[in-house]
């Protein structure tokens, strides 16, 4: 996936107006959650599932980063896309995740969009689109859009070229 992508990102010819952008989701498509997974407590999802765990989980801010991903944010940069991190986590543990992107070697963005208390009940779908809606109100142009779920990825506004990356552990409609 990250080989097609990149392949696709060197195509673009980009504007150089600080707008051209590429849009990543977070949880299992830029990091890793895998090490929360594979606790005894969890039991890879055999055990159901704890939303206060797993935000015990973010809270430690320690997720790995995905090599692949990783990989291929550092490539962007270097063609001079601007990157914009759009997840459904609660802007209340921004810090955290500021801390966690940069500890795991994610070190340069545009904007870094998280879900406000107003939008908590939103779906993943309706907040991802409404959110990639704004970026391109302001001027945006998303070239690529990367992330683990289809919501992620469908919708509106969701860029010139979308990319699913593998999530074999849970689906979010």
């Amino acid at each position: 996936m990250a080989e097609i992508a990149l392949e696709y990102a060197e195509s673009v010819e980009l504007v150089g107006d600080g707008k051209d952008v590429w849009v990543f989701d977070i949880d299992e498509t830029s990091l890793s959650d895998l090490p929360y997974y594979a606790r005894s407590d969890v039991g890879f999802g055999a055990i159901a599932f704890n939303d206060t765990k797993f935000d015990e989980w973010l809270a430690e801010g320690i997720a790995p980063a995905i090599p692949a991903v990783h990989k291929f944010y550092e490539k962007l940069l270097s063609l001079g896309f601007k990157i914009v991190f759009l997840s459904g986590s609660a802007e209340r543990i921004k810090d955290i995740r500021i801390s966690n992107l940069k500890g795991s070697g994610y070190h340069t963005w545009e904007k870094l969009i998280l879900k406000k208390d107003s939008e908590k009940g939103t779906t993943a779908l309706v907040y991802k689109s409404n959110k990639r809606k704004e970026l391109e109100e302001a001027g945006y142009r998303i070239w690529g859009n990367m992330g683990d779920q289809w919501s992620d990825l469908l919708g509106n506004n969701v860029g010139n070229r979308t990319f699913k990356v593998p999530n074999p552990m849970f689906y979010i409609g």
